[in-house]
């Protein structure tokens, strides 16, 4: 922590342990969780902050019960931890941290001396039920205000049933599993004067060290069938003005990152990143359209520091990325290697999915041939993920294209481009773990827990959804193999 810049510490009666269930230096990348963290001791009350330890079986070892980095105090300390969940196999983390706290991971576990557990973060945008078994309420959607409402809620009442109770009452957002069953309440949207989320804290041991984080805009208006962020744009994305994102910028900030789901789409783009670069600051930016770059949005970015530009295509062929709304077409991609050449880039980075529903092998074909061309313009590396279908998506409730599919796909993909492209692919094994949770319920919760228990590897997590019920869950399990 003494590496630490913008660190808070308050002594006051009431505090809140914010636990993020991934290592440090992944939490303290997450612009949400440095927000709500300023955000709670601005009101008033004091928060510190906890983490995954990189080793989870070395700090089983010590026997040390977690703690947080402000006041060294004990996580199960507290009386309220809040918990901030960005993606599905974070679960198993969630139910790792707990643990080592000394905290019954299940909620119905938990006695009237033990925390309240508070969930939120980005996967209440799509599907929190298997996080219910865990949560005794998860705040839906944007919690910048909905936050405020639940710790006033919670530290008043006098029992547990009186908090959720209450919270179900007065926050139309909050999900508590044990008064909605599976029923999801709509997701919350803060007032735009709240905008943007900035970060509190600076620091070199994090993936964007010593970086100054601040969003550009909030949601997206650009509709891709697939992606999450439909969810959030309530009526379009909301544009940050450009000088009040200088507002918020500190002068000692040398490094910035701007941040959102479509940050090259605001309408100013290019006259901020240039007026970061005239001040001398290194920019970074979260989202790269390809139809958005141009001559002299790329040329500032050199001069910021960018070295790699990095976009992303998705679908592999025109034809599958009109299928998914996405507008990305050829002669995009191609202006864009095209210019990061002209910048004196060193090399142009493309993200794609495979497994797409309706793919066949000739869109994979297609890619190849395509991204052959572009390493001819510059040098090309490729990150694939296998797609995978959210709830709350036009695609949702469509199934995973499987293992052995995903894998022939990738390895038609690796040979076809060998020599010419560094193709990386994420694990079609860990994308079916995901698959199953994105579209599971509070079954799929609770596999979570025994896979953890039998060691976490994947051949236990697929026992443990192997054990579920007939359900959908078990018809994407036929798949696997």
């Amino acid at each position: 922590m003494q590496d630490e810049r913008g660190t808070l510490f308050s002594e006051v009666p009431e505090s809140v342990c914010l636990l993020y269930p991934s290592p440090y230096h992944t939490g303290m990348s997450s612009l949400g969780y440095q927000t709500i963290y300023r955000s709670i001791h601005a009101s008033g009350r004091g928060a510190e902050r906890a983490f995954l330890p990189d080793d989870v079986d070395a700090w089983k070892q010590t026997r040390a019960p977690l703690f947080t980095y402000e006041g060294q105090r004990p996580v199960s300390s507290f009386r309220i931890v809040a918990v901030s969940v960005a993606y599905e196999t974070e679960i198993a983390g969630l139910i790792q941290a707990l643990e080592l706290a000394g905290i019954p991971p299940l909620a119905a576990d938990r006695g009237p001396r033990d925390p309240f557990i508070l969930c939120g973060g980005p996967l209440t945008f799509s599907n929190p039920l298997p996080l219910a078994p865990f949560a005794d309420a998860v705040l839906m959607g944007e919690a910048d205000e909905t936050v405020h409402q639940a710790l006033d809620i919670i530290f008043a009442s006098n029992s547990h049933e009186e908090t959720l109770a209450t919270l179900g009452r007065e926050i139309p957002s909050c999900f508590v599993p044990t008064l909605h069953g599976d029923e999801m309440p709509p997701i919350a949207q803060c007032d735009d004067a709240k905008l943007p989320a900035y970060g509190q804290i600076t620091t070199p041991n994090t993936e964007l060290r010593d970086m100054f984080l601040l969003e550009t805009s909030r949601g997206c208006s650009r509709g891709c069938r697939y992606c999450v962020m439909r969810r959030s744009t309530n009526g379009g994305m909301r544009i940050v003005p450009m000088e009040t994102i200088f507002e918020r910028i500190p002068d000692d900030a040398r490094r910035v990152g701007l941040v959102g789901a479509a940050v090259s789409d605001h309408p100013k783009i290019a006259d901020i990143v240039e007026k970061l670069v005239d001040q001398g600051r290194e920019v970074g930016l979260s989202s790269l359209r390809p139809d958005r770059l141009n001559d002299r949005f790329v040329a500032a970015l050199k001069r910021g520091g960018y070295k790699t530009l990095t976009t992303a295509g998705d679908g592999p062929s025109e034809r599958v990325r009109e299928s998914l709304q996405r507008k990305t077409r050829e002669k995009h991609l191609v202006k864009a290697a095209e210019l990061a050449r002209l910048h004196g880039m060193e090399r142009m980075k493309l993200y794609m999915m495979v497994g797409v529903p309706g793919e066949e092998d000739e869109d994979i074909d297609e890619l190849v041939r395509f991204s052959s061309e572009l390493s001819k313009i510059i040098p090309l590396s490729m990150g694939v993920a296998p797609f995978v279908a959210k709830r709350n998506t036009p695609l949702d409730g469509e199934p995973f294209a499987g293992m052995p599919i995903v894998e022939h796909r990738m390895d038609r993909l690796r040979r076809g481009v060998r020599g010419r492209v560094d193709v990386r692919a994420t694990s079609a094994r860990w994308a079916w773990i995901e698959y199953v949770l994105a579209q599971g319920g509070r079954a799929e919760g609770l596999a979570v827990l025994d896979a953890v228990h039998a060691g976490g590897k994947f051949s236990a997590w697929k026992r443990a959804f192997d054990a579920l019920p007939a359900t959908r869950t078990r018809r994407a399990l036929r798949i696997v193999a």
